[in-house]
């Protein structure tokens, strides 16, 4: 679970709605690189689950919240997967998505098989991944599984950093991200 801020208290009743856009919990399902389009240019991203809406344990709604690496928000880490849970995961474009975690491979097998998704595919959470996400930060993990190299990343992001507005605040990255390798 992650958790981000834009640092200011809850306060009012009325704007409540703008405060809950810019604080909030969520689970990390997505990380997305950065892509030059001939068009465009998008910056690296990541994708929160805050949720789903379910009555009758069917799920109709559920809420995504993508934020890329030059956001003023501060990113938090509240709670890692630990070493023996099953990520659920399915290819969605050059990205994979993570549908599911589940406490043991046998629980992993059965929401899907409940589930119907026919592309996922099964990871467990091993201990050399959870010591890595400690020793080097999760984003140094995931840079080194990508085969980026870790000064592209950086450079880029200063690149990023440089170009926001003077006065602005400080570029905060959320180096332990948590559960989803790509």
């Amino acid at each position: 679970m992650t958790r981000y801020s834009d640092g200011t208290p809850r306060r009012f009743p009325r704007k409540l709605a703008d405060w809950e856009r810019r604080n909030g919990l969520g689970r990390l399902v997505r990380k997305a690189p950065p892509r030059d389009r001939p068009t465009y240019c998008a910056p690296a991203s990541i994708t929160l689950n805050e949720g789903n809406f379910s009555p009758g344990g069917i799920i109709l709604v559920t809420v995504m919240r993508r934020h890329t690496v030059d956001s003023t928000l501060s990113f938090e880490l509240i709670e890692r997967p630990a070493t023996g849970m099953v990520r659920v995961l399915q290819q969605v474009g050059d990205d994979d998505e993570l549908l599911h975690l589940a406490e043991r491979r046998d629980a992993a097998e059965l929401w899907l098989a409940k589930t119907g998704y026919r592309n996922a595919r099964l990871e467990d959470i091993t201990a050399d991944e959870v010591g890595a996400d400690v020793v080097e930060g999760r984003a140094a993990a995931w840079l080194a599984r990508r085969h980026t190299p870790p000064r592209t990343l950086i450079s880029t992001i200063a690149a990023q950093a440089r170009r926001r507005a003077p006065g602005s605040r400080p570029l905060i990255l959320p180096m332990a991200i948590p559960m989803m390798p790509t």
